[in-house]
């Protein structure tokens, strides 16, 4: 028969390990684990997403894509922001680069 001091120390355990999850699952979460891109099958979809950037522990960034249209959308839990729309999609990150409005030189 297991006596009281074990029951403690079995709980005391099973606590530590529960709470020990709870802090890899955090941990996990803060530095972007868990936001996995659906992968892409051979039948192409009209809408998907192309990258989840966590902003912070609320908040994240989301690239969406629609036909040949990307979206640029902060979520939160009681909100959506759009920072850019109508971003040409392309999976060639060096031609967006050539395409990509350059800021003006300052004059002098």
């Amino acid at each position: 028969m297991m006596d009281l001091a074990s029951y403690l120390q079995f709980a005391l355990a099973l606590v530590f390990v529960l709470a020990l999850i709870g802090v890899l699952a955090l941990l996990a979460r803060r530095f972007g684990f868990g936001y996995a891109t659906p992968s892409k099958g051979p039948k192409r979809r009209r809408l998907s997403v192309t990258e989840i950037v966590p902003l912070d522990g609320r908040r994240k960034l989301v690239l969406l894509r629609r036909d040949a249209t990307e979206h640029l959308v902060i979520l939160g839990p009681g909100s959506e922001t759009v920072v850019e729309r109508g971003i040409p999609a392309t999976d060639d990150f060096a031609a967006a680069l050539e395409t990509a409005v350059q800021p003006p030189e300052p004059s002098e």
